[in-house]
């Protein structure tokens, strides 16, 4: 009798412990946002994190011009701007579907080609290229942006990029050709006041055209794709200050290539080790790798889809996607962890004018 209850002892122990030891915390969800202005709708799709495959699960009606989105730092909610209607929407994201709920649309003063938010996650910074200014809204308890703007700051025609350094304190606003210079703000958290950075911009070379910028994640190194020039420009940032110094320039073409070319979107990898630009033109992605200084040195250019204006990669670095204007597709690319390669996967549908590509890793 003893002998049976200690079989069935340890063959229900055996038991839970296995349960408890294959037990899976829930897995997080991938999912791709993709505005669409022409036809005036934001695409929402459930991706793979394994192999990158995407399902299209619904389209949001986006009137008014759909074009930058951003989300804030807990990516509880997604901010859409209105570039023709020169509105800002707020959608709540459901953290396990990535569904969107409409919270509130915001009146702007422009059509906003660029938007973030500051890492407090309670103001959006906004970039404006017709206008030439840069502005600052709050964000509300409950997620939303309000309106009218804490502060509108005309800076020069062209305006272009605008987000937080990860301290929180510093922001450079890009400007294409002719002002071809980059403007250097500073910026309070405690009072949510933006201010002119005591040196106030960065010349860039002529026809450089600077357009949008990244932080690499561990070194105070900033990389700037140059529309106009078709290059990227390495400064180091002085971290002290907030101001740019330039180092290391870069040609985002091919040797020898003569027609014409502009750079749009650059991102960089997750692990800091590759740095990719689009080429409008010559219709690639060029790719660098990035040396322990944070120098670049070019591993040539992939084909991709004609004008590619914006791509963007998954959080995980597995992954890049770009979208062309002239195609109205949509890309995907795996990402070689070592080389930095892109191998092209699938290419999808996604309409007329592709504007923007934004991937989040959802879940608990």
């Amino acid at each position: 009798m003893k002998t049976l209850f200690f079989l069935l002892l340890v063959t229900l122990t055996g038991s839970l412990f296995a349960q408890q030891f294959n037990r899976k915390e829930p897995s997080m969800k991938y999912h791709m946002y993709v505005a669409v202005s022409g036809d005036q709708k934001l695409l929402r799709y459930d991706m793979d994190p394994d192999t990158g495959d995407l399902t299209l699960v619904e389209e949001v009606p986006a009137k008014g011009g759909i074009g930058p989105l951003c989300t804030d730092p807990q990516q509880k909610y997604l901010y859409a701007a209105l570039r023709r209607s020169k509105e800002l929407v707020t959608y709540k994201i459901d953290s396990e579907t990535g569904a969107l709920e409409h919270i509130a649309t915001a009146p702007f003063d422009g059509g906003s080609c660029y938007i973030s938010t500051d890492k407090t996650g309670r103001y959006l910074f906004s970039a404006y290229y017709g206008e030439g200014a840069v502005a600052i809204n709050a964000i509300d308890k409950d997620g939303a942006v309000l309106a009218p703007h804490r502060q509108w700051i005309p800076t020069d025609e062209h305006a272009h990029c605008f987000f937080s350094d990860p301290s929180n304190r510093y922001l450079f606003v890009p400007h294409t050709m002719p002002p071809n210079a980059i403007y250097q703000f500073t910026f309070d958290e405690t009072t949510g006041e933006l201010a002119a950075n005591e040196v106030v911009k960065v010349d860039a070379r002529r026809g450089e055209g600077p357009r949008h910028y990244e932080f690499h994640p561990t070194l105070d190194v900033v990389y700037v794709a140059n529309e106009n020039g078709s290059s990227v420009t390495v400064y180091d940032l002085d971290a002290d200050s907030g101001t740019l110094a330039r180092r290391q320039n870069l040609s985002t073409l091919p040797e020898g290539f003569t027609e014409r070319n502009t750079c749009a979107q650059i991102h960089i990898h997750p692990s800091g080790k590759f740095l990719y630009i689009s080429n409008r033109g010559h219709n690639s992605i060029a790719r660098y790798a990035v040396q322990d200084d944070g120098s670049l040195k070019s591993l040539g250019q992939t084909p991709t889809e004609p004008i590619p204006r914006p791509f963007n990669l998954d959080p995980e670095g597995n992954f890049l996607f770009a979208a062309g204007q002239k195609s109205d597709k949509m890309a995907g690319y795996r990402i070689d962890a070592e080389t930095g390669d892109l191998t092209p996967l699938k290419v999808y549908d996604v309409g007329d004018q592709p504007m923007w590509i934004m991937i989040l890793k959802l879940g608990k």
